[in-house]
């Protein structure tokens, strides 16, 4: 803090005979600063190059060329990227899994980072806007929904957890199937540890066992119409709690691990690839959060020279 303070009153009396220079200083004050590490954890992305974001920084707001809106960058609506963004130049990531996102009505398409993730992988990702969304009752022990509660499990028990819905769907299509003794039999047998393991890691060799990830994108005062649709009752839940969000726009009054769309998606599937791949992580997923720490970038820079940070 002593130090940003320092470079704050530097720059503001040299700004009448540096004039021009501000801007540049004023990122690099940020840059020395011992802590920008930890203010900025996008820094350690291994990112594609976004000369093609900075060029188009340059040259200003270009046509969707699907629905010739102006807009910067990638157009919201169509999912696309303007004129001045050559598709080819914007990285593609192929994702372990499918993901469906649920978009409230309400929410303001050019603020939403939702579009990010069709963006970037447009093969793994579907966008709906509620209540226009599919029914997931008979999927439900290969789909997860992400949204915290009091029922919500971590990722690295999620095969736990979705094989008890595998033995509800087996029994459920099984005419001579009982689900009473079932759950009996589910309480009897992990007096022994290595059942459970076992059983997990039998239910892997056979296949995945999610398939697919939902996502709810609206702001926390919204998100009550969503979840307590019928269609996603029953659903198991999965809580991020461990990462702190670095949006722009953070929502006031919830705490800093409530993410936006495309950082909750991102760090999913990192703990995904760890906890449930159990690959190291090599930064596979990284490029899902192009636009998203360029632009951190862009407003973090604005308002330092604002005097805002």
């Amino acid at each position: 803090q002593l130090t940003m303070s320092l470079n704050s009153s530097t720059l503001l009396n040299e700004e009448n005979a540096q004039g021009a220079k501000r801007n540049t200083e004023c990122l690099e004050s940020l840059l020395q600063t011992p802590s920008s590490v930890q203010d900025n954890p996008l820094q350690q992305l291994q990112l594609a190059s976004q000369e093609v974001l900075e060029k188009a920084k340059k040259s200003g707001r270009s046509k969707c060329p699907r629905c010739s809106s102006s807009r910067m960058f990638y157009c919201y609506t169509c999912f696309v990227p303007v004129e001045t963004v050559p598709t080819k130049e914007i990285p593609t990531v192929k994702l372990p899994l499918k993901i469906d996102i649920i978009k409230h009505p309400n929410e303001t398409d050019g603020k939403s980072t939702a579009v990010h993730a069709k963006l970037l992988a447009p093969d793994d990702v579907t966008i709906y806007k509620y209540p226009c969304i599919p029914e997931y009752e008979e999927k439900r022990h290969e789909i997860a929904l992400i949204f915290p509660g009091p029922n919500s499990v971590s990722v690295k028990d999620i095969a736990f957890h979705l094989q008890k819905y595998t033995k509800k769907a087996v029994c459920s299509s099984d005419d001579d199937c009982s689900r009473e003794p079932v759950l009996k039999q589910a309480k009897i047998e992990p007096e022994e540890e290595k059942n459970p393991n076992e059983c997990i890691s039998s239910s892997r060799s056979e296949g995945p066992r999610l398939k697919k990830i939902i996502f709810i994108d609206s702001t926390w005062n919204q998100t009550n119409k969503i979840i307590t649709d019928e269609r996603l009752q029953g659903l198991l839940q999965i809580e991020l709690k461990t990462r702190k969000t670095c949006f722009w726009r953070h929502q006031k009054g919830k705490p800093d691990t409530y993410l936006s769309t495309i950082e909750a998606i991102y760090y999913f599937l990192v703990d995904y690839h760890q906890e449930i791949l159990k690959e190291s992580y090599k930064g596979q997923y990284d490029n899902l959060l192009f636009f998203f720490s360029f632009m951190y970038t862009l407003i973090k820079d604005a308002r330092c020279c604002a005097g805002k940070e």
